[in-house]
């Protein structure tokens, strides 16, 4: 058993304020009865008790973080940064993840209102009135993240929309006669929240509709795209393939790669998301660019002031910019 503040004050042969303020480091202390109460805490290998402080100060200083998954490698980005950011306030960070289960979201988000978190960081996968009544419900701050709920709740994120929009119009600059689309998540637009990718959806049309396209884009929503894109004439027109994140890009850029096209000049290639490995791929991804860290810096912030002021607010939209490679 952990020694204790009390056996750490009869020890010092002091009271438990003076020893809380030492290990605090509160005023209200010589620095000689501190140096001697740290001295003897660290020999005895003392830790806090973070269960009694949660209980005295009503709060346990920690934050949930609800994602559905970490195989993009822009979540494991945002998680970090929420980490580090979470860190730097005095919180820890109890990650869940959903597997892109509506079910098992709502049983994270209870498994952590269980643990007595302070508030959560929630990339959401429900949507709707009854959902957002039922976080109404559970009294405790939330700030989302990426898929948007209403402007009821803080949010952080992009313009997703513009962005897509100037990466269809910078793919038309590069005299690109037809456009294929690969956004495997729009095959679930009617059972769960896929907000961001809808954006870029709407703005890939909207950006396609203003340079004058004439034919519809050729939209894969398969589970297996690269199935779906082997059925397809690449050669058949000047083609680029979009694509809705960068993870899905690398992988039709090996797809590519084995079937002997060449990137660019026989098909164009675009990502986006600008995740930190693609310094390692070749030829160069041509990507949408935002800062994830900020993202997560930006989520925890939110969260931190609403805890603080109990009102949600609101927090400017991360700014995105085309990242010129090689593959366009």
């Amino acid at each position: 058993m952990s020694v204790t503040i009390k056996e750490i004050a009869d020890i010092c042969g002091v009271s438990h304020g003076t020893v809380d303020r030492a290990l605090n480091n509160r005023p209200g202390i010589s620095d000689k009865t501190k140096e001697k109460i740290l001295k003897i805490a660290a020999e005895l290998n003392y830790y806090p008790d973070f269960r009694a402080r949660s209980l005295a100060k009503g709060t346990t200083k920690t934050i949930g973080l609800v994602l559905f998954d970490l195989y993009n490698r822009s979540f494991s980005q945002l998680t970090n940064a929420v980490e580090t950011e979470s860190r730097s306030k005095d919180y820890l960070v109890n990650l869940l993840l959903t597997d892109k289960c509506i079910h098992s979201e709502k049983e994270a988000i209870e498994n952590l209102i269980s643990r007595k978190v302070d508030g959560i960081i929630l990339f959401p996968i429900n949507q709707g009135e009854a959902f957002e009544s039922y976080l109404t419900n559970l009294n405790i701050p939330i700030v989302t993240i990426c898929n948007k709920l209403s402007d009821k709740w803080s949010f952080v994120g992009i313009d997703d929309r513009s962005a897509m929009k100037d990466a269809v119009t910078y793919v038309a600059g590069k005299g690109y006669e037809r456009v294929v689309y690969i956004c495997p998540p729009l095959a679930y637009r009617h059972q769960s929240n896929i907000y961001t990718q809808l954006e870029r959806f709407e703005g890939l049309l909207a950006g396609m509709q203003q340079c004058g396209y004439t034919e519809e884009p050729v939209v894969i929503t398969e589970k297996d795209y690269l199935r779906a894109l082997s059925r397809i004439d690449l050669k058949a027109s000047k083609t680029a393939i979009l694509c809705s994140c960068d993870l899905y890009a690398l992988e039709t850029m090996n797809f590519l790669k084995d079937r002997n096209y060449r990137i660019p000049e026989d098909v164009g290639l675009m990502g986006f998301d600008n995740i930190d490995v693609l310094k390692y791929i070749s030829p160069k991804l041509t990507t949408v660019h935002y800062n994830v860290e900020e993202m997560g810096f930006r989520a925890v912030d939110a969260l931190v002031r609403q805890l603080e002021t109990q009102t949600p607010s609101s927090t400017p939209l991360v700014e995105y910019k085309i990242i010129q490679g090689e593959s366009l």
